[in-house]
């Protein structure tokens, strides 16, 4: 069968004051794989690959990538299936706004769609779009059930891990798939349907930027249950790793048939079992692989001794991060973080001691928060900065959909699933936080705006002051282009928006002439 996957344009947020930037489309290179293995004829649409300095005003935002009439107009007129992906639930609007062209344009042809929005709000996303299918959770063996299913014309009722419209437009939701167990059987992401080189020439890569960027997973899910993240709704709480030997076999593939010397590890949840890391670290090691690797998600702290830090960077990771969230141990057990300042502060001596790039995420405005919770974030912003680590990430809390903590604020009627509330996450590193935003009763938005900004200047000025060579090392290496923090990740990232914005700028009044005249 002829399957045409599409990966959607994103929003961006010039005025957001972050490093992130958006990345390979992991997931959906996992799906194409296993397509291809099954003998379908697939194809891939990437709307940001194919256009990745494409910025169209939207409100307050930009939208990145091809526009969804320009997407339709490549899917092949016999495509007989066509399955969009979406990550995140800020993307939504854009993403709804596709289906809908895309049905349009392909009326008898099958929509199915999957990702971390679609698993997280199933019944609204049929509401409010023409989708046939969706994919829950961990999209693998379910794609492959289905599209076999749809090719040959077969009853999908008994296919889990599915959401489907009946004829009759009811809507009907399988039970949930159990998780792969085996994820070494897998076959590698299907790169070879997307342009790598126009996301790392253009540095759209999560993590800081080393060179020619493939991202790689070498673990599925994490046993945690954090009250604000999404991952138990996505991978419920089972955590499975590929061997060792098997990711970095997939690594040095890349290297060979890409050039690609700069890895970030997308897992959530990494660093968990020591022996993993450690036979991983000595496994690149004997093959003498002369990458980069790191790890841009916050990672759990519990394993990383002086040991194994040295291990980390003589197999060359540069880079990670640790999420306290907060400086207070009464928020972070309301989170169920499950981490103690004293567990965090030997990893990140042991990770400064070897010479790691060393970030650490905060968020501020949790519900729970009160003035004495911010203070104490404030307070281990600082010891953070004495400690020696690179960076710090400072954003407002949002709720994301189907978490435990948004479950408990819409019981409390503060939560309304509109467009609004979905894309919550676009704004949380905004200059100042709005009171349509707040979600913390006991601070206004102009207070935690203040204290936003307390916590980043303790961090930064401890570090400056015990590290003063620091301040220069950023200057010089931004002057020069070159990324060895999340700090010069965010200044080149700044530098590229604004070049993005005045070509907009410039593209809109050429456009404005060409009609007038």
């Amino acid at each position: 069968m002829k399957v045409t996957l599409i990966h959607p344009p994103v929003y961006i947020n010039k005025n957001g004051l972050t490093a992130l930037r958006p990345s390979l489309p992991l997931g959906l290179a996992y799906i194409a794989a296993v397509l291809r293995e099954d003998k379908h004829e697939v194809s891939v649409i990437d709307a940001l690959g194919a256009a990745p300095e494409q910025m169209i005003g939207d409100g307050d935002i930009w939208r990145l990538g091809l526009t969804p009439d320009e997407i339709v107009a490549r899917i092949p007129k016999d495509a007989q299936a066509i399955g969009i992906t979406s990550m995140w639930s800020y993307s939504w609007p854009i993403v709804r706004e596709l289906i809908k062209t895309v049905k349009l344009a392909f009326p008898g042809v099958p929509i199915v769609c999957g990702g971390e929005h679609f698993t997280a709000v199933p019944d609204l996303s049929m509401a409010q779009a023409p989708i046939d299918y969706l994919v829950l959770g961990e999209g693998e063996e379910t794609a492959i059930a289905l599209f076999r299913a749809i090719e040959l014309q077969l009853e999908v009722s008994t296919i889990p891990g599915i959401v489907f419209r009946k004829p009759d437009g009811a809507v009907v939701k399988n039970p949930r798939r159990d998780r792969i167990r085996d994820v070494d059987q897998l076959p590698w992401p299907a790169w070879e349907f997307f342009d790598i080189e126009a996301y790392s020439s253009n540095r759209l890569v999560s993590g800081i930027y080393y060179g020619m960027t493939v991202p790689i997973l070498a673990t599925r899910g994490c046993p945690y249950q954090c009250t604000y993240c999404s991952s138990p709704n996505m991978w419920t709480t089972r955590w499975f790793a590929r061997s060792p030997k098997d990711v970095i076999d997939e690594i040095e593939s890349y290297h060979r048939r890409y050039g690609a010397t700069n890895f970030p590890f997308q897992d959530l949840t990494a660093i968990l079992k020591r022996e993993w890391v450690v036979d991983f670290c000595r496994e690149i090691e004997s093959r003498k692989l002369k990458i980069t690797w790191q790890l841009p998600a916050g990672t759990r702290s519990e394993i990383i001794d002086e040991e194994v830090a040295r291990l980390l960077v003589r197999s060359g990771c540069r880079s990670l991060n640790f999420a306290p969230e907060s400086g207070s141990e009464r928020t972070r057990a309301h989170m169920k973080k499950m981490l103690t300042d004293e567990k965090l502060f030997r990893a990140v001596h042991a990770s400064v001691k070897a010479g790691l790039n060393v970030g650490a995420f905060f968020v501020l405005a949790y519900p729970t928060d009160d003035e004495e919770d911010l203070r104490a974030t404030v307070r281990l912003a600082a010891r953070l900065g004495r400690a020696g680590i690179d960076d710090v990430s400072a954003g407002f809390f949002f709720p994301l959909p189907s978490t435990e903590i948004t479950r408990q604020l819409e019981k409390e009627g503060k939560i309304v699933y509109d467009d609004a509330f979905l894309k919550l996450p676009i704004y949380v590193h905004n200059k100042f936080l709005t009171e349509d935003r707040r979600f913390c009763d006991a601070v206004n938005a102009k207070q935690l705006t203040r204290w936003k900004y307390k916590v980043v200047a303790a961090f930064y000025i401890n570090s400056f002051l015990f590290r003063p060579g620091r301040f220069f090392r950023i200057l010089w290496n931004f002057m020069r282009g070159k990324e060895t923090s999340k700090m010069e990740s965010f200044l080149q990232e700044t530098m590229r928006k604004l070049r993005m914005t005045k070509r907009g700028k410039a593209s809109i009044k050429k456009s404005v002439v060409l009609v007038d005249s």
